[in-house]
């Protein structure tokens, strides 16, 4: 086991480090306006512009210019940001708007757990039934139809039928629930067709048969034994989501207008602000290496059969 982690670190460190070079080496091919104000830029000589880029790395040798970034970064100097809040460092823009994010991609993804586990168990108790065609429809809706459409359908119609604002409010609560339920959807979908998948299968196996012959009843082999089987590939997925989801959902947080990473990115990318962007991406790509890991070692956790070793 602790081989096998130190194994996945170090590929999860190679990984992050090519990712984290890419994008730091695709930015610099972006405009230069990006890393001035608009008054810096039209106030400088061109010459004072150059000088300026080598200084904060943007132009020169792109290996020496990573490392420096990368030597900075560990240090906790993200740089300052340069139009979304000039000359405030990136660190403390990102504090205040990850609170926003992990909490509502925690709430999301928990909500998700319970509707996409709640609905994919009964599709699979009930299959061919109209329970499981009405399930079946609501996950090809969910994941064929752009989560922008009904996500938008979601803001207006729901809002109005319940007289809620269509805005983010911190301190009305009842603004809260809708974005959580958006975030939720796409998740949800996904744990219910897994979840049927890997169940309807279990039932096919010799041990449920076997079960049966032994007298154990269909309730109990279903729930004690089919479902507990089924929900461990379901785990590795968790961590990811959870991970991503904190990352920030972009459709959600800019239609209810939350203040959380996923609508910092959008507003950093519209107004060009190179800094943030490349300190958010890489954050993001960060989250999703770590989540790919962690779901490997919550399997080992929930189910003992498996075992990270070379020799299984």
């Amino acid at each position: 086991m602790l081989k096998y982690l130190s194994k996945r670190m170090l590929h999860s460190l190679v990984t992050v480090i090519i990712v984290s070079f890419l994008i730091f080496a695709l930015l610099r091919l972006m405009p230069t306006t990006g890393y001035f104000t608009r008054n810096d830029y039209e106030r400088l000589s061109e010459s004072q512009r150059e000088m300026y880029l080598e200084e904060i790395g943007v132009k020169g040798n792109v290996f020496l210019n990573y490392g420096k970034f990368v030597l900075n970064t560990t240090k906790g100097d993200l740089g300052d940001s340069i139009t979304v809040s000039p000359g405030t460092p990136v660190s403390s823009i990102i504090g205040e708007k990850a609170g926003y994010s992990i909490s509502f991609g925690l709430a999301g993804v928990a909500l998700s757990l319970v509707m996409g586990v709640f609905l994919g168990t009964l599709m699979a108790q009930y299959k061919d039934t109209i329970i499981d065609h009405i399930g079946t429809f609501y996950v090809v809706f969910v994941r064929s139809v752009p989560n922008l459409i009904y996500l938008f359908m979601i803001q207006i119609f729901v809002t109005k039928w319940l007289n809620l604002p269509t805005q983010f409010v911190e301190t009305d609560p009842r603004t809260w629930f809708l974005p959580v339920f958006s975030i939720a959807l796409v998740s949800s979908a996904n744990y219910a067709i897994w979840i049927r998948r890997f169940m309807v299968d279990e039932k096919t196996k010799d041990y449920v048969r076997f079960n049966t012959s032994k007298g154990i009843s269909d309730t109990r082999n279903f729930y004690g034994h089919i479902f507990r089987n089924a929900v461990t590939p379901i785990a590795q997925r968790i961590p990811v989501e959870i991970l991503l989801t904190i990352a920030g959902f972009l459709v959600v947080e800019n239609l209810y207008g939350i203040p959380g990473m996923g609508r910092l990115l959008v507003t950093a990318i519209q107004r060009q602000d190179n800094n943030l962007v490349q300190v958010l991406v890489l954050i993001f790509s960060v989250l999703g290496v770590v989540g790919i890991m962690l779901g490997d070692v919550l399997m080992t956790l929930i189910d003992p059969r498996i075992k990270l070793s070379k020799e299984e």
